[in-house]
């Protein structure tokens, strides 16, 4: 549990923090040990509930300062002070002051970060784990820092892919339904006093206009309860497994989706086997961090040969999802025991590769909307002229 303190230095000064111990003896002995003389002391009201979310770019730019100040001689809680008083974000800010506390109190400054899964993935524990065992905290803290901006670079680019086809196909799908439920039926009063018969297509477009305006107070719980059964379904361990594989498997997507995992996959654990990690735990942080139930499914069986005496690319080969070049690379590396500069290498090179891919997919994209729009709301204007042509050579 936490106490709550104040002491005095050996210089008079007084100072005031929170210590963790299993009781008050034990927290008044550690404050001791530190030379400081106690005050006061009383147990913790506990800890604030943060609110608020922390963002990934806040981590980013932590790593990134912190890296500097340690590396310029800074101590750790100096350091962590310093960047809780300039922290934008009141929700980091909180996680930034609980470390610090939890660092004074005596805890390694990974234990300190586990405690905030939601700012520190298990990744970069890790790491940071690594880096105060070995020593080379600052080593650690700047690999952490290139390999999240790398990260997050290439999280930008797949977003950037996605997002305009998305909004545009969003904006066509309502232009249409506004079209077909509330253009359509002023043209339909207009035919329905020539008493003819309408062409086909002009039949059909009338047909499902009327078919949702009728049902509408039908069709949009019907939709919204399908809607929210399926995001149930997709959470669970089935649909996450399911919806994991069929996302690598669509087409154009599909090869980005795992372009974008291979990057991930290969910057993650050479980052991590090149910070001191060992390969197995390498191994199972790199899977839980995959983002793809498939690939962590490919990493764990590596994980698994490597318990048993085997290699990591045998696996990798078996799960038919990472490319031959990939397996030949990742066996060099095993062999020439330099996996961790080979990993790098690979990622890299998928970086580039995932660079081209969303440059290539939205060069592509924009034509194709084009033509699908053009289909769609060509052909609603068509169903809708065709009728009075005909219907002008009968009023002739």
């Amino acid at each position: 549990m936490q106490f709550a303190y104040k002491a005095k230095e050996s210089s008079g000064k007084v100072t005031a923090g929170m210590v963790e111990a299993p009781d008050q003896r034990a927290a008044i002995a550690r404050l001791r040990e530190k030379r400081l003389s106690v005050t006061e002391i009383k147990p913790s009201a506990g800890k604030k509930k943060i609110k608020g979310s922390v963002k990934s770019n806040d981590v980013v730019m932590f790593s990134r300062q912190l890296s500097t100040l340690v590396s310029a001689g800074v101590p750790i809680v100096q350091g962590l002070t310093i960047l809780e008083e300039q922290a934008e974000n009141p929700a980091f800010q909180a996680v930034v002051g609980a470390l610090r506390v939890d660092i004074e109190a005596g805890l390694s400054i990974a234990d300190g970060m586990k405690k905030h899964p939601t700012a520190f993935t298990e990744l970069y524990v890790a790491m940071i784990r690594a880096g105060e065992v070995g020593g080379i905290l600052d080593t650690i803290l700047e690999r952490l820092s290139g390999f999240l901006e790398a990260s997050e670079a290439l999280k930008a680019k797949v977003k950037s892919a996605l997002m305009y086809p998305t909004v545009v196909f969003s904006v066509a799908g309502l232009i249409t339904i506004f079209l077909i439920v509330f253009v359509i039926p002023v043209f339909k009063d207009i035919f329905g006093g020539f008493n003819a018969e309408l062409p086909f297509i002009t039949q059909v477009i009338i047909d499902l206009s009327d078919f949702l305006r009728q049902k509408s107070i039908i069709l949009i719980p019907v939709l919204g309860l399908a809607g929210w059964g399926a995001n149930k379904w997709r959470k669970t361990p089935k649909g996450i497994a399911r919806v994991d594989d069929i996302s690598l498997k669509v087409p154009v997507f599909g090869i980005l989706l795992k372009k974008v995992a291979i990057a991930k996959f290969t910057r993650t654990l050479g980052t991590l086997i090149k910070s001191g990690v060992p390969i197995l735990q390498g191994l199972e942080t790199v899977a839980k961090t995959a983002g793809n139930k498939t690939i962590e499914k490919a990493i764990m069986q590596s994980y698994d040969s490597i318990k048993e005496g085997g290699r990591i690319a045998d696996p990798l080969k078996r799960s038919g999802i990472f490319p031959p070049m990939v397996i030949q690379m990742i066996s060099v590396g095993e062999e020439t025991g330099g996996l961790d500069n080979m990993l790098n290498k690979i990622a890299d090179f998928y970086d580039q590769e995932v660079d081209t891919a969303v440059k290539g997919l939205t060069s592509m994209i924009e034509p194709l909307i084009m033509v699908v729009l053009g289909v769609v709301i060509g052909t609603i204007v068509i169903a809708m002229f065709m009728p009075m042509f005909s219907m002008g050579d009968m009023v002739g």
